[in-house]
């Protein structure tokens, strides 16, 4: 029998990303959906996660796509009324949110997911299995786009709790965070436009457990090809992950990998976890993401102006 799902934040991510993974899924069945805006492709539209809930019996468990400023209050709600949940990243604004949700899942004896979407990268898998016992010297990630293009007139992104442009980094430090080694923050700066309240830049040193530098260069100004690479150099070869992790090359060949697969990866993974009973919260992203504003130096850079950008072509 599939899993009756409710989507709560109909916007950009859940219409690009979500409901075609969910339509294309065997183990789910979309119910209906509640967001502020947006209409879902099944059931009705409710503009209140309390009356979504309170009116539609057949759903078993939640996916949560809006803005991290409001999610924490929508998974409790959701968690309270005895359904399963699946966090979009990042799966809230801070370390507590997640923590007194995992809290709650556990308690209630349901499922709490935090999906990080960029760990199913079709190069992702592979490049952990390269990686297993080899000495890691080095790692670099470059993680560069243009926020026009990608968060067109979102003003939560720029807002406290919005990340700015530690939403897209974050995905690489899910990346970095299940293929290396435990590392730590060791310094920054982060660019604060100076009529935003969220980082348009941040360029931060991390070391290794071992002592292995990782730099990280996240910016959210840049035009033209985007850049998501993350290269590492290892006591045997070159390690390059490229496109997000949908490209990896060993020493400048690049290798066959699968077919582009993320988001109908978080629904497996999902429905598995439902019916283990199990638990899948990983706070390793968002915990690097705090330490960055704990530690890292503010710059004070020119003001952004959201305008209309012709998509680039990465």
């Amino acid at each position: 029998m599939a899993i009756g799902l409710a989507v709560i934040g109909l916007g950009k991510i859940a219409q690009d990303q979500h409901l075609p993974a969910i339509a294309a899924s065997r183990d789910f069945d979309l119910v209906c959906g509640a967001s502020l805006q947006g209409d879902c492709p099944a059931g009705t539209t409710y503009r209140s996660v309390e009356e979504m809930l309170a009116s539609e019996p057949g759903i078993e468990a939640v996916s949560l796509c809006q803005p991290p400023q409001a999610r924490f209050a929508a998974a409790r709600a959701a968690l309270l009324a005895g359904k399963h949940v699946l966090l979009e990243k990042p799966p809230g604004a801070t370390l507590s949110e997640v923590a007194l949700l995992h809290d709650l899942a556990v308690e209630r004896g349901l499922t709490l997911f935090t999906a990080w979407h960029s760990r199913e990268a079709p190069a992702v898998g592979p490049a952990r299995a390269w990686l297993e016992g080899k000495r890691i010297l080095s790692a670099a990630i470059v993680w560069r786009e243009d926020v026009r293009v990608w968060h067109p007139g979102q003003r939560w992104i720029w807002q406290a709790g919005g990340l700015g442009v530690f939403d897209p980094g974050i995905n690489a430090l899910s990346i970095a965070t299940h293929i290396l080694p435990p590392f730590l923050l060791s310094g920054g700066t982060l660019s604060y436009p100076a009529n935003q309240q969220a980082p348009i830049a941040a360029d931060l040193s991390f070391l290794m457990v071992d002592g292995a530098p990782l730099t990280a260069d996240l910016d959210f100004r840049q035009t033209g090809p985007q850049t998501w690479d993350i290269r590492i150099e290892t006591d045997r070869g070159q390690l390059l992950l490229s496109r997000g992790g949908a490209e990896m090359a060993i020493d400048g060949v690049p290798q066959p990998l699968p077919p582009e697969a993320e988001y109908r990866g978080l629904y497996a993974r999902f429905a598995a976890l439902i019916g283990a009973g199990g638990q899948d919260v990983d706070r390793r992203p968002l915990r690097h993401v705090a330490d960055a504003f704990l530690r890292a130096e503010r710059i004070e850079v020119e003001a952004f102006h959201d305008e209309p950008a012709v998509p680039a072509m990465a």
